[in-house]
């Protein structure tokens, strides 16, 4: 597979794009909103998926709404492709550039433009990062739900592009149980609105089908969220196996004694290790895999939850137990989940992070195979996921500079989504399908099912402008949406320079 072939006609354009954005989005005080120098460009050249590479033809930050219309509106007449850019974060790469596109990068739009306590409910610009959501209603004991790694710089916006989770996403949701409503800017420039400050929403749930759209089908200009107060008593355990299978089969077990906690993550030996050298916070280095288990609620029901989680796992042979005394050890206890990502970074000179979601009962299966796999593809490979929703994410570790261990670590990462989906999950449950997943959708869905999906984007995006060469194998003309043929392969990009 492919980066679409870049356009001649659009390159040799160039001068005259750069020149109509300038006019669309004048320099500011502070400089040129329109970048076009090659150093410049190079700060958008990959999104968190650093493997794959490509300088953009031009990069327009604009401020406002009406700015982005009219962008999109030139765009659309002079059938120039847009990539659309929030913070960069993402692992799909669902935000690599095009060489003949201009990448919209939504960084300007960074403020809250309100709190609404009584509807419960944040509306804000879509480059606000997902933590700073949270901090800005904290003071009334409030706080934003969906959680990612990646939240102190990851941006709403591209959290509704990828569907984002997070560790407490098992019991307060996805990004789409949680976004309320959105102003979008079509590939026409026409300015929509979904949803709203209310719950639910009359007709058609459009709300839901922009969520974890990649940036197919508009550009995201404003944001509703739900809030949520903050419970009475939240406390974190750990809980330490001399096994991984055994601990994925308590994973299972918690949750079939129809316990849902706040959060469930779990961590192997090497993952253990590697955290606890990078944020020292007190792991059993001795354990094969490590649970954090988080129960939330009133203090008594905490207290309950806890006995009955601990003689699960003791049920099951678990030998560490620790329950945090107080907010800050709390606070810990995550503080080394979620930094497991550059955690493994310090210990390798590359890893690829991987994105599957499986069935909770297959958990032991699955942790098993991808060990066996470990050993054929001669890489090691750290496992961090969210226990609870069987969202798994492998961090298969391999160094660039080796010939072929890229081309192996590929290979390895798609034998690990095909694996995922025999057992009867998906390719992704929150880094989306991108450029990484898109060579293996075939092994999920049929043709007819890629050909209406297809469809849907066309009744957006009728001459595909928007991200193209995202998520689809092959993306047909909306005048065709004859056969697909879907290629069964490897994800693998030779035009796009690797490193």
């Amino acid at each position: 597979m492919h980066m679409p072939k870049p356009d001649a006609d659009i390159i040799a354009r160039r001068p005259e794009i750069i020149e109509r954005l300038k006019q669309i989005v004048p320099a500011g005080p502070f400089g040129d909103l329109v970048v076009t120098d090659p150093e410049g460009l190079r700060a958008y050249e990959c999104d968190g998926l650093s493997a794959y590479r490509q300088l953009p033809m031009v990069v327009v930050l604009p401020e406002t709404t009406a700015q982005v219309s009219e962008i999109l509106k030139y765009c659309d007449a002079a059938g120039v492709k847009v990539v659309a850019r929030g913070s960069g974060t993402s692992l799909s790469g669902g935000a690599l550039p095009l060489a003949d596109a201009v990448m919209l990068g939504l960084g300007k739009f960074n403020r809250v433009l309100e709190i609404d306590y009584a509807n419960r409910a944040v509306v804000t610009q879509p480059g606000v990062t997902n933590l700073a959501i949270s901090e800005e209603v904290a003071d009334q004991g409030f706080y934003y739900a969906p959680d990612p790694s990646s939240q102190i710089a990851c941006s709403i916006g591209g959290n509704i592009a990828e569907n984002s989770g997070g560790v407490h996403c098992l019991k307060y949701g996805l990004t789409t149980n949680n976004v309320l409503g959105v102003e979008m800017v079509l590939i026409n420039g026409d300015i929509i609105r979904l949803g709203g400050k209310h719950l639910d929403a009359e007709g058609y749930d459009l709300l839901g089908l922009v969520t974890g759209s990649e940036g197919l089908l508009g550009i995201i200009t404003e944001v509703t969220v739900r809030i949520l107060k903050k419970p009475d008593t939240a406390r974190a355990m750990l809980i330490g196996f001399d096994n991984t299978v055994v601990a994925g089969d308590c994973v299972a077990a918690i949750i079939g004694a129809g316990i849902i906690p706040g959060g469930m993550e779990m961590m192997d030996k090497p993952a253990i290790h590697a955290t606890e050298e990078y944020v020292h916070a007190n792991y059993p280095l001795d354990a094969e895999a490590l649970l954090i288990v988080e129960l939330d609620g009133p203090e008594v029901e905490v207290d309950h939850l806890i006995e009955r989680v601990q003689e699960i796992a003791k049920g099951l042979g678990a030998d560490y137990f620790r329950v945090s005394e107080n907010e800050t050890e709390r606070e810990t206890f995550w503080a080394g989940r979620k930094a497991a990502f550059s955690a493994i970074g310090r210990i390798t000179p590359d890893y690829y992070c991987m994105d599957g979601t499986i069935p909770r009962a297959r958990l032991p299966e699955v942790l098993k195979r991808m060990d066996e796999m470990s050993k054929k593809y001669g890489l090691r490979v750290a496992n961090v996921f969210h226990a609870g929703d069987g969202n798994l994410h492998p961090l298969i570790m391999y160094d660039s500079n080796v010939p072929g261990e890229l081309e192996r670590a590929e290979d390895f990462g798609s034998e690990i989504l095909t694996l995922c989906v025999e057992v009867g999950g998906v390719l992704t449950g929150e880094h989306g399908v991108g450029v990484e997943k898109r060579d293996l959708m075939g092994t999920m869905f049929t043709e007819e099912d890629l050909n209406q999906q297809q469809r849907v984007k066309c009744a957006f995006d009728p001459d595909g402008l928007l991200n193209p060469g995202k998520v689809f194998p092959t993306l047909h003309r909306c005048a065709e949406l004859g056969r697909v043929h879907v290629h069964h392969g490897h994800t693998r990009f030779p035009d796009i320079p690797r490193f």
